[in-house]
């Protein structure tokens, strides 16, 4: 066990949202990647993360639409998706620490790129 999570209870899910649904890709993306919210604060600007599924623990981001999740994150992931009106997919998977650590790289080197 690595990073808080059990390897006998992640689980695959992969949605999809209608292409010409835009204001649904737009909620589905803060959802899943976070945003920044800016509001005031004492009457000042303030800039705060709101952090998404990705930034959960033992949260992988494999890739366009397809997440590995322990099972309690990935059951909420699909109720809100759901309840949006997006198609999910969800399936418990087997694979071991060495074969997660891959795509737990890739996750990461990706959303490196993304920030820079």
């Amino acid at each position: 066990m690595q990073y808080g999570i059990s390897m006998d209870d992640l689980w695959m899910l992969t949605y999809d949202v209608r292409g010409e649904d835009r204001s649904t890709a737009v909620r589905v993306c803060h959802l899943i990647f976070g945003r920044k919210n800016s509001t005031t604060k004492d009457g000042r600007p303030w800039t705060y993360d709101q952090p998404g599924f990705i930034h959960r623990t033992g949260v992988v981001w494999v890739g366009q639409s397809v997440l590995i999740l322990p099972r309690v994150d990935a059951l909420e992931l699909r109720s809100q998706l759901e309840r949006m009106g997006v198609l999910v997919g969800l399936g418990r998977l087997s694979i071991d620490e060495s074969n997660l650590a891959v795509f737990r790289r890739h996750s990461r080197a990706r959303r490196a790129r993304a920030s820079s």
